[in-house]
Protein backbone atom coordinates (compact mmCIF):
# COMPACT_ATOMS: atom_id res chain seq x y z
CA UNK A 1 0.00 0.00 0.00
CA UNK A 2 2.83 2.39 0.80
CA UNK A 3 6.06 3.13 -1.04
CA UNK A 4 9.13 2.28 1.02
CA UNK A 5 11.81 4.79 0.20
CA UNK A 6 11.90 8.29 -1.23
CA UNK A 7 15.08 10.28 -1.67
CA UNK A 8 15.87 13.90 -1.08
CA UNK A 9 19.13 15.81 -1.29
CA UNK A 10 21.66 14.57 1.23
CA UNK A 11 19.40 12.03 2.97
CA UNK A 12 16.93 9.21 2.63
CA UNK A 13 13.64 8.91 4.49
CA UNK A 14 11.08 6.17 4.95
CA UNK A 15 7.74 7.70 4.11
CA UNK A 16 4.31 6.45 3.21
CA UNK A 17 2.85 6.78 -0.26
CA UNK A 18 2.09 10.42 -0.97
CA UNK A 19 4.23 11.64 1.94
CA UNK A 20 7.09 13.64 0.47
CA UNK A 21 10.40 14.29 2.17
CA UNK A 22 10.24 17.16 4.65
CA UNK A 23 13.99 17.53 5.12
CA UNK A 24 15.66 20.84 4.35
CA UNK A 25 17.38 20.71 1.02
CA UNK A 26 20.92 22.08 0.90
CA UNK A 27 24.19 21.68 -0.96
CA UNK A 28 26.88 19.68 0.80
CA UNK A 29 29.25 22.62 0.35
CA UNK A 30 27.00 25.01 2.29
CA UNK A 31 28.85 26.51 5.25
CA UNK A 32 27.11 25.96 8.56
CA UNK A 33 28.11 27.20 12.01
CA UNK A 34 28.80 24.84 14.88
CA UNK A 35 28.11 25.38 18.57
CA UNK A 36 30.36 24.33 21.41
CA UNK A 37 28.96 21.89 23.97
CA UNK A 38 29.47 21.49 27.68
CA UNK A 39 30.79 18.13 28.78
CA UNK A 40 27.32 17.22 30.10
CA UNK A 41 25.68 18.15 26.79
CA UNK A 42 28.27 16.17 24.85
CA UNK A 43 27.66 13.07 26.97
CA UNK A 44 23.89 13.38 26.56
CA UNK A 45 24.23 13.84 22.80
CA UNK A 46 26.44 10.75 22.53
CA UNK A 47 23.89 8.68 24.46
CA UNK A 48 21.09 9.94 22.25
CA UNK A 49 23.13 9.23 19.12
CA UNK A 50 23.73 5.69 20.34
CA UNK A 51 19.95 5.24 20.52
CA UNK A 52 19.47 6.73 17.07
CA UNK A 53 22.04 4.32 15.60
CA UNK A 54 20.12 1.20 16.70
CA UNK A 55 18.04 -0.28 13.84
CA UNK A 56 14.91 -2.22 14.65
CA UNK A 57 15.76 -5.93 14.55
CA UNK A 58 12.86 -8.37 14.72
CA UNK A 59 15.23 -11.14 15.85
CA UNK A 60 16.15 -9.36 19.10
CA UNK A 61 13.90 -10.35 22.04
CA UNK A 62 14.06 -6.83 23.54
CA UNK A 63 12.73 -5.37 20.31
CA UNK A 64 10.00 -8.00 20.07
CA UNK A 65 8.99 -7.26 23.66
CA UNK A 66 8.84 -3.53 22.98
CA UNK A 67 6.57 -4.10 20.00
CA UNK A 68 4.27 -6.33 22.06
CA UNK A 69 4.26 -3.70 24.80
CA UNK A 70 3.19 -1.05 22.28
CA UNK A 71 0.24 -3.18 21.26
CA UNK A 72 -0.71 -3.77 24.89
CA UNK A 73 -0.82 -0.07 25.74
CA UNK A 74 -2.53 0.85 22.47
CA UNK A 75 -5.22 -1.85 22.52
CA UNK A 76 -5.37 -3.26 26.06
CA UNK A 77 -8.79 -4.76 25.38
CA UNK A 78 -7.60 -6.83 22.40
CA UNK A 79 -5.14 -9.70 22.49
CA UNK A 80 -2.39 -9.60 19.87
CA UNK A 81 -2.35 -12.73 17.75
CA UNK A 82 1.28 -12.35 16.65
CA UNK A 83 4.10 -9.98 15.77
CA UNK A 84 3.03 -10.54 12.17
CA UNK A 85 -0.71 -9.97 12.04
CA UNK A 86 -3.32 -8.05 10.10
CA UNK A 87 -4.17 -6.41 13.44
CA UNK A 88 -1.22 -4.04 13.10
CA UNK A 89 -3.00 -2.19 10.31
CA UNK A 90 -5.44 -0.92 12.95
CA UNK A 91 -2.56 1.08 14.45
CA UNK A 92 -1.64 2.57 11.10
CA UNK A 93 1.26 0.36 10.06
CA UNK A 94 1.95 -0.32 6.40
CA UNK A 95 0.98 -3.96 6.55
CA UNK A 96 0.83 -6.96 8.82
CA UNK A 97 4.54 -6.80 9.76
CA UNK A 98 5.42 -3.47 11.43
CA UNK A 99 9.11 -4.39 11.60
CA UNK A 100 9.40 -3.40 7.94
CA UNK A 101 8.26 0.14 8.78
CA UNK A 102 11.04 1.09 11.20
CA UNK A 103 13.84 1.47 8.68
CA UNK A 104 13.35 5.24 8.53
CA UNK A 105 13.33 5.79 12.28
CA UNK A 106 15.02 2.76 13.81
CA UNK A 107 14.33 1.32 17.24
CA UNK A 108 14.13 4.80 18.74
CA UNK A 109 10.91 5.45 16.82
CA UNK A 110 9.34 2.49 18.64
CA UNK A 111 10.72 3.80 21.93
CA UNK A 112 9.17 7.18 21.14
CA UNK A 113 5.75 5.64 20.58
CA UNK A 114 6.02 3.66 23.82
CA UNK A 115 7.06 6.74 25.79
CA UNK A 116 4.09 8.64 24.38
CA UNK A 117 1.64 5.86 25.22
CA UNK A 118 2.93 5.41 28.77
CA UNK A 119 3.38 9.05 29.76
CA UNK A 120 0.49 10.73 27.95
CA UNK A 121 -2.04 7.91 27.50
CA UNK A 122 -5.04 10.16 26.86
CA UNK A 123 -3.31 12.16 24.13
CA UNK A 124 -1.90 8.95 22.65
CA UNK A 125 -5.32 7.31 22.50
CA UNK A 126 -6.96 10.46 21.13
CA UNK A 127 -4.50 10.52 18.23
CA UNK A 128 -4.54 6.77 17.65
CA UNK A 129 -8.32 6.65 17.49
CA UNK A 130 -8.72 10.13 15.92
CA UNK A 131 -11.10 11.18 18.67
CA UNK A 132 -10.67 14.95 18.51
CA UNK A 133 -11.87 17.45 15.95
CA UNK A 134 -13.57 17.26 12.57
CA UNK A 135 -11.56 14.47 10.95
CA UNK A 136 -10.87 13.86 7.28
CA UNK A 137 -12.37 10.89 5.49
CA UNK A 138 -8.80 9.96 4.46
CA UNK A 139 -6.75 10.33 7.64
CA UNK A 140 -3.00 10.00 8.13
CA UNK A 141 -1.92 6.55 9.39
CA UNK A 142 -1.00 6.95 13.05
CA UNK A 143 2.06 4.67 13.28
CA UNK A 144 3.51 5.76 9.93
CA UNK A 145 3.18 9.38 11.03
CA UNK A 146 5.00 8.52 14.25
CA UNK A 147 8.01 7.09 12.43
CA UNK A 148 8.13 10.17 10.20
CA UNK A 149 8.03 12.49 13.22
CA UNK A 150 11.04 10.72 14.74
CA UNK A 151 12.92 11.08 11.47
CA UNK A 152 11.95 14.74 11.10
CA UNK A 153 13.15 15.59 14.62
CA UNK A 154 16.51 13.90 14.06
CA UNK A 155 16.99 16.00 10.94
CA UNK A 156 15.64 19.25 12.37
CA UNK A 157 17.89 19.03 15.43
CA UNK A 158 20.88 17.81 13.39
CA UNK A 159 21.40 15.04 15.91
CA UNK A 160 23.78 12.96 13.81
CA UNK A 161 26.38 15.74 13.72
CA UNK A 162 29.31 15.83 16.15
CA UNK A 163 28.17 19.29 17.25
CA UNK A 164 24.89 21.09 16.54
CA UNK A 165 25.08 23.30 13.48
CA UNK A 166 21.79 25.10 13.95
CA UNK A 167 20.52 27.35 16.73
CA UNK A 168 17.50 25.13 17.29
CA UNK A 169 19.76 22.09 17.64
CA UNK A 170 22.00 23.87 20.14
CA UNK A 171 18.93 25.02 22.07
CA UNK A 172 17.61 21.47 22.30
CA UNK A 173 20.86 20.22 23.81
CA UNK A 174 20.35 22.58 26.73
CA UNK A 175 17.12 20.73 27.47
CA UNK A 176 18.56 17.24 27.12
CA UNK A 177 21.35 18.04 29.56
CA UNK A 178 18.64 18.69 32.17
CA UNK A 179 16.28 15.89 31.11
CA UNK A 180 17.51 12.67 29.51
CA UNK A 181 14.00 12.05 28.16
CA UNK A 182 13.90 15.39 26.36
CA UNK A 183 13.88 13.85 22.89
CA UNK A 184 11.00 11.53 23.78
CA UNK A 185 9.09 14.41 25.35
CA UNK A 186 9.67 16.63 22.31
CA UNK A 187 8.36 13.78 20.16
CA UNK A 188 5.10 13.76 22.13
CA UNK A 189 4.75 17.53 21.83
CA UNK A 190 5.47 17.38 18.10
CA UNK A 191 2.95 14.59 17.44
CA UNK A 192 0.21 16.54 19.20
CA UNK A 193 1.25 19.75 17.45
CA UNK A 194 1.16 17.98 14.08
CA UNK A 195 -2.39 16.78 14.73
CA UNK A 196 -3.48 20.30 15.69
CA UNK A 197 -1.98 21.61 12.45
CA UNK A 198 -3.76 18.82 10.58
CA UNK A 199 -7.12 19.83 12.03
CA UNK A 200 -6.63 23.58 11.60
CA UNK A 201 -5.63 23.08 7.95
CA UNK A 202 -8.55 20.66 7.42
CA UNK A 203 -5.98 18.38 5.85
CA UNK A 204 -6.38 15.04 4.13
CA UNK A 205 -3.81 12.29 3.51
CA UNK A 206 -2.16 13.92 0.50
CA UNK A 207 -1.58 17.08 2.56
CA UNK A 208 0.63 15.29 5.07
CA UNK A 209 3.88 16.74 3.74
CA UNK A 210 2.50 20.28 3.94
CA UNK A 211 1.32 19.67 7.50
CA UNK A 212 4.73 18.32 8.51
CA UNK A 213 6.51 21.36 7.08
CA UNK A 214 4.13 23.65 8.95
CA UNK A 215 4.67 21.65 12.14
CA UNK A 216 8.42 21.91 11.81
CA UNK A 217 8.26 25.69 11.38
CA UNK A 218 5.99 26.06 14.41
CA UNK A 219 8.17 23.80 16.54
CA UNK A 220 11.35 25.69 15.64
CA UNK A 221 9.61 28.96 16.48
CA UNK A 222 8.47 27.73 19.89
CA UNK A 223 11.83 26.23 20.80
CA UNK A 224 13.52 29.58 20.16
CA UNK A 225 11.12 31.70 22.20
CA UNK A 226 12.62 33.80 24.99
CA UNK A 227 12.43 32.53 28.56
CA UNK A 228 12.03 28.87 27.59
CA UNK A 229 14.00 27.09 30.29
CA UNK A 230 12.62 23.58 29.77
CA UNK A 231 10.46 21.80 27.21
CA UNK A 232 7.44 22.04 29.49
CA UNK A 233 7.59 25.82 29.01
CA UNK A 234 6.93 25.81 25.27
CA UNK A 235 3.31 26.70 24.44
CA UNK A 236 2.40 23.45 22.67
CA UNK A 237 3.29 21.35 25.72
CA UNK A 238 -0.12 22.40 27.06
CA UNK A 239 -1.75 20.39 24.26
CA UNK A 240 -0.70 17.15 25.95
CA UNK A 241 -2.95 15.45 28.49
CA UNK A 242 -2.20 12.43 30.63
Amino acid sequence: MFADIQNCIGSTAWLGRGLSCVCAQRRESDARPSFDLTSAQEECLLRLQSRIDVPYDSSIPEHQDALRALWSVAFPEEELRGLISEQWKDMGWQGKDPSTDFRGGGFISLENLLFFARNFPKSFQDLLRKQEGDRSVWEYPFAVAGVNITFMLIQMLDLEAVKPRTLVGATFLKFIAENESAFDLLYCITFKMMDQQWLSMRASYMDFNTVMKSTRRQLEKELLLDDIMRLEDIPSYKLLTR
